[in-house]
């Protein structure tokens, strides 16, 4: 949360509609009220068990250890209350258990739940044990009961209303023990004795308000720009990836935010030169036109130096999960794959741009529209311009670094080496070729520097030969080629190594019908269509609306 609050101080001007701000205004991040929800399910939980222990206490304990007590009946007086509290807590812990009710719904839920022991309490306080006569100090388990509440459940918005009314509770029961003609004290004591409830109801609106305000700055700490934050999605060495929404459109999209630790650990001046490089690359990325290549729809900057990108937000598996789950792919299949990351990249490398940090992880197979095993290429976080006017306004030309993934890493990478080209993305793609057509690495080693090494000394094994799938001897050798040592014995780019590929005989070709029986196979989740729901049909009634299974 504290990462977030300092986006707050420095969230850039966002538009805003009567419909968002109102809700704004009245709600809290749906976060606050699930586990604010929760919590109140452990209460009701506690609550009964009390109440079970003492009617337990009252029908067994009291008796064989005190009898002289049990003789007056006053337990057993006690115990159709304390028995008829645990039956509710029970039901009300059911209830909230089993319940599809929103957080709010469950919150009023929860008012109720402590309303209902007050009125238990004050019943035994005053039907069945009155207080005892002044100047003895006496404290109502009701006035507990209130604070405890409201440590439990601070984010509720009624909590003043309810928690006078469950203060209430005790001058009412001593009230009707009055009329019903049980001895009561009178009223300036009942009054004095219960002043204690209402001073704990007010004392109880303070962490709602406390928590009113965190959960203000927390909501407006999640919106960057026109988007909310609305989950996490993963975290990397960058930072963090995030879901969310367009507070005006129906689209939901992918945020990385990328740490200020990220962006310069110097002084002030380095920091705004690194801020400065991402904010180019990021510009440059956007200007590819593949599409494979991830979209980005938006990007900024807050004042306290935090970067962040907004990009499409796609469905479907990276390379390396979709291995992982289901090992590797035909070789029919990992062609079509591989030439369409090819297509991304080489969009890239002519622009002179170098992506640096090609492996399974950053492709992402995907669902678009009715098109089944659509590649997107992401992550161009590591990208370098090596134009050499621009090469001093790139991100990764910090010298004495180096960037990328070991285990898909060029041996020129690997080696340090400055001049660093777009063939480096080609030997990386023959590492997720042979990923994908084994489901080994290429390389295996203890430590990334004893994996480095091997990609800077070692012969790699035809893929053929470690795998039981059949794999065409022309594909063994396109992915040879891509994997040799010397950067000018492999393809000269991905636009080569896309025409490479494409004259790849392979008996078992991939067909667009092929793709969707297994996706509805394996991934049938993600074959469903897409419809309106019917409260979103209408846009003369709402100005913003959602996609939904």
């Amino acid at each position: 949360m504290t990462d977030k609050l300092k986006l707050l101080q420095c969230a850039p001007k966002r538009v805003s509609s009567a419909a968002t701000t109102g809700q704004a205004a009245t709600h809290l991040p749906t976060e606050m009220m699930s586990d604010q929800a929760r919590r109140v399910l452990v209460f009701t939980a506690v609550a009964g068990g009390l109440w079970a222990y003492v009617a337990l206490q009252n029908l067994l304990i009291i008796p064989a250890v005190l009898p002289t007590l049990s003789e007056h009946g006053l337990y057993q007086r006690a115990l159709p209350i304390e028995v008829s509290a645990a039956v509710l807590s029970a039901l009300t812990w059911i209830v909230l258990r089993v319940s599809r009710s929103t957080d709010q719904v469950e919150s009023v839920i929860g008012l109720a739940f402590m309303v209902a022991n007050a009125i238990a309490i004050a019943l035994l306080n005053n039907l069945i044990a009155p207080p005892p006569p002044l100047p003895t100090i006496y404290v109502s388990w009701i006035a507990i009961l209130i604070l405890t509440f409201s440590i439990i459940a601070p984010a509720t918005p009624w909590m003043l209303p309810a928690t006078l009314v469950a203060a209430s509770m005790d001058p009412l029961a001593a009230w009707a023990a009055s009329v019903w003609g049980v001895p009561t004290p009178p009223a300036p004591q009942v009054v004095l004795q219960y002043v204690p409830n209402v001073v704990a109801a007010f004392i109880a609106v303070i962490p709602v308000h406390i928590m009113h305000g965190v959960g203000h700055r927390l909501r407006e700490a999640q919106e960057l720009g026109s988007y909310q934050l609305v989950e996490l999605l993963g975290q990397g060495g960058m930072g963090e990836v995030w879901r969310a929404k367009h507070r005006l459109l129906a689209r939901d999209a992918a945020i990385k935010i990328v740490r200020p630790e990220v962006l310069g650990h110097g002084d002030a001046a380095q920091g705004g030169r690194m801020l400065r490089r991402f904010e180019r690359e990021a510009q440059a990325t956007a200007a590819l036109s593949s599409p494979h290549t991830i979209r980005v729809f938006d990007f900024g900057i807050t004042n306290e130096g935090t970067f962040y990108y907004v990009m499409e937000l796609l469905t479907g598996r990276d390379l390396e999960s979709l291995v992982k789950e289901f090992g590797p792919v035909p070789a029919g299949r990992a062609v079509m794959l591989l030439r369409q990351a090819c297509h991304s990249l080489a969009d890239a490398h002519a622009r002179g741009m170098v992506h640096r940090d090609i492996k399974p992880a950053n492709i992402y197979v995907c669902r678009m529209g009715l098109e089944y095993d659509f590649v997107k290429v992401l992550d161009f976080g590591l990208v370098k311009i090596s134009d050499r006017a621009r090469t001093a306004q790139t991100l990764v030309t910090l010298e004495h670094t180096t960037t990328g993934t070991p285990a898909y890493m060029a041996p020129e990478i690997a080696l340090g080496e400055t001049e660093v080209d777009r063939r480096a993305d080609v030997y990386a793609l023959g590492c997720v070729a042979y990923h994908l057509l084994t489901g080994q690495l290429v390389f295996e080693g203890d430590t990334p520097m004893k994996m480095m090494m091997q990609h800077i000394e070692a012969v790699p094994i035809p893929p053929s030969q470690r795998t039981e799938l059949p794999i065409p001897p022309d594909l063994d050798d396109v992915v040879l080629a891509c994997l040799r040592k010397n950067p000018r014995d492999r393809p000269q780019d991905a636009g080569e190594l896309f025409r490479r590929l494409a004259g790849v005989t392979s008996r078992d070709a991939w067909t667009d019908d092929a793709a969707r029986s297994l996706w509805e196979l394996h991934l049938p989740e993600m074959t469903r269509p897409l419809v309106l729901s019917e409260s979103e049909t209408d846009a003369t009634t709402a100005d913003t609306f959602s996609v939904v299974p």
